[in-house]
């Protein structure tokens, strides 16, 4: 069994990003150890769990319960499902604080995303977090980061180098593509908050997606060709690049996962299930069955 560490903000984390790994790594026998800032239990964003506030009603108390775009861009049943378990389970209720973390004490390193800004940018640049991740990857545990988690990513320098832990390497994460997609949707049909779907937006002079995932991870890499996102001649390229499938526990088709060595990274809320089970692996066989 491996002790796996997962890092959350107070709030905003996405709920199927954290809640299938934690059902999934715990169902295979593996410990899960959660992490906030204040070591109190967190919040994922409430949109994202309860599909409300997506519409063009939502901001309406009398009809925000009605939830149609939000069904399709919200958790689904089964993620909800997890989340609902994972939020009950003892682990969860009583996390560490992140000042208190030791990377000796765990097997790997699992980082989720999360879009919405008002909780995630204290979880993306929190220095505190950046050089736990450094300590991870410096100690060749397995890491696996999705989504906004491989900003985090991104973002922690070693100092030995100068660089990213992720320069060298080859990742994937949230593209410019899925997030754009979002952002269109959510910038009309929640127009009184319409960089909901943007954790950062470009300052005057930057180009179109300049301060999207795709392009501040691809920027911290040795080349921006490191960053893989699903190839055309993939098999079932459109389920896995449409934003529109998501895989499950018996359907991997729709996912996209890249591994480079102790690490693994995947893109969006879609990939949970198969980046989960890619990051299990890992730690079988970094920490071998007793």
């Amino acid at each position: 069994m491996a002790k796996v560490l997962m890092p959350l903000p107070a709030r905003d984390f996405d709920p199927t990003e954290t809640a299938i790994p934690w059902r999934i790594l715990t169902q295979a026998g593996h410990e899960v150890v959660f992490a906030t800032p204040a070591g109190e239990p967190g919040a994922a964003d409430d949109i994202m769990v309860s599909g409300q506030g997506l519409d063009p009603w939502g901001f309406a108390p009398g009809f925000k319960t009605v939830a149609l775009v939000g069904r399709i861009l919200g958790a689904n049943a089964d993620a909800r499902s997890a989340y609902r378990a994972m939020a009950a389970s003892p682990a969860f209720g009583a996390p560490l604080r992140w000042a208190a973390l030791d990377v000796g004490a765990f097997d790997g390193l699992l980082l989720p995303g999360g879009h919405r800004a008002r909780g995630m940018r204290a979880f993306l640049e929190s220095a505190t977090l950046q050089a736990l991740v450094v300590a991870f990857f410096q100690s060749a545990r397995p890491v696996g980061a999705i989504c906004h988690g491989v900003v985090l990513a991104a973002r922690s320098i070693d100092p030995r180098t100068g660089r990213s832990v992720l320069f060298g390497r080859k990742t994937t994460a949230l593209t410019w593509r899925l997030e754009r997609a979002a952002h269109g949707i959510a910038r009309i049909t929640r127009f009184w908050d319409p960089n909901y779907y943007r954790t950062y937006t470009e300052r005057p002079g930057e180009p179109a997606g300049y301060a999207s995932v795709e392009h501040e991870v691809a920027r911290a890499l040795r080349s921006p060709a490191d960053f893989l996102d699903v190839p055309r001649d993939a098999a079932h390229y459109t389920r896995k690049s449409s934003g529109l499938a998501r895989d499950s526990d018996e359907d991997a088709t729709p996912a996209w996962v890249v591994r480079d060595g102790n690490y693994v990274s995947a893109r969006w809320p879609g990939d949970a299930h198969t980046f989960a089970k890619a990051f299990a692996e890992l730690l079988t066989e970094a920490v071998p069955p007793s």
